[in-house]
């Protein structure tokens, strides 16, 4: 299973829409605090909608407990001052993908431990970064083609016509 991680999301609606993306994936969600919101706001409720009941959500008190609950994981770090692009790099089954804040991102502290493991989205200079939702539905889809959607429906039918054969 892979993990995503939030450092002290901010905005109820980003978190809400990639919970939802999380329970479509069987990805598991994990939230460092300080959060700029409660879990039970409606707009947390509404992104995520009937869905969030379903996720599979850890949430730590700091980045520490983050790191002591998970020793030896294998955390990419998406950011937007990384040297690698995020399809560079191999993500494994059990690999976590963090992502900061929406207003500042990752610590920097954080990151120059880890900048081997520390993967950007290329963008234009003209802009500092993109909608964090985006983000992670982005990089988290790239590890899923990695490893072929494992587990994951590959074709879909139509409600009321059906497909050519």
């Amino acid at each position: 299973m892979l993990h995503i991680v939030l450092h002290q999301p901010e905005i109820p609606q980003n978190t809400g829409n990639i919970g939802r993306t999380c329970v479509a994936t069987g990805t598991a969600l994990h939230l460092i605090e300080p959060l700029g919101f409660r879990l039970d706001e409606k707009a947390v409720k509404r992104s995520g909608m009937d869905y969030w009941q379903h996720l599979d959500l850890h949430r730590y008190m700091n980045y520490s407990e983050f790191c002591s609950r998970n020793p030896g994981a294998r955390v990419w770090m998406a950011t937007t001052k990384a040297k690698y692009i995020y399809t560079e790099v191999e993500y494994g089954p059990n690999d976590y993908i963090m992502f900061g804040k929406e207003s500042a991102g990752i610590p920097e502290e954080i990151l120059v431990e880890n900048e081997e493991h520390c993967i950007r989205i290329p963008m234009l200079p003209t802009i500092r970064s993109l909608n964090l939702s985006n983000s992670v539905n982005i990089i988290l889809y790239e590890a899923l083609r990695q490893q072929n959607f494992a587990g994951m429906q590959r074709a879909g039918e139509l409600h009321r016509l059906h497909w050519k054969e």
